[in-house]
C-alpha cells in the first residue's frame, strides 16, 4: 500500500474559511476518484512556528494508482484552488509495508 502525507500552510487572508473549504473539497474527492483508497484531513491545532495548517493523509493500493489520482481531472480542481490560498506545502509518499 502507498501512503501520501501532504501538510499545508495557509495565506492569512481568509485563513480559516479556506481552511474549511479545503477540507471538504479534499474529502471530497473520496467519492469521485476511485483509485483514492482512504483520506484523512486533519485541522492543526499546534500553535508552534514549526506547525503546518492543514496535513492530508491518503492510502492508494499502488504506485500506479497514486499517479492516476495525481493527474485526475477533480483531484487538480482541487490543486488549483488550494495553490491559490496557501503559501507552502510539503509531501511525503511511502511504500507501507
Amino acid at each position: 500500500m502507498i501512503v501520501h502525507i501532504v501538510m499545508f500552510k495557509f495565506k492569512d487572508e481568509n485563513k480559516a474559511l479556506n481552511i474549511a473549504k479545503v477540507k471538504d473539497k479534499l474529502e471530497s474527492l473520496e467519492k469521485s476518484i476511485d483509485v483514492l483508497k482512504s483520506i484523512e484531513i486533519g485541522i492543526n491545532f499546534n500553535e508552534s512556528d514549526r506547525a503546518m495548517d492543514l496535513s492530508l493523509y491518503s492510502t492508494f493500493e499502488n504506485e500506479e494508482d497514486l499517479k492516476t489520482y495525481a493527474v485526475h481531472e477533480e483531484h487538480l480542481k482541487v490543486v488549483s484552488f488550494i495553490k491559490e490560498v496557501t503559501v507552502e506545502s510539503k509531501v511525503v509518499d511511502y511504500i507501507l509495508e
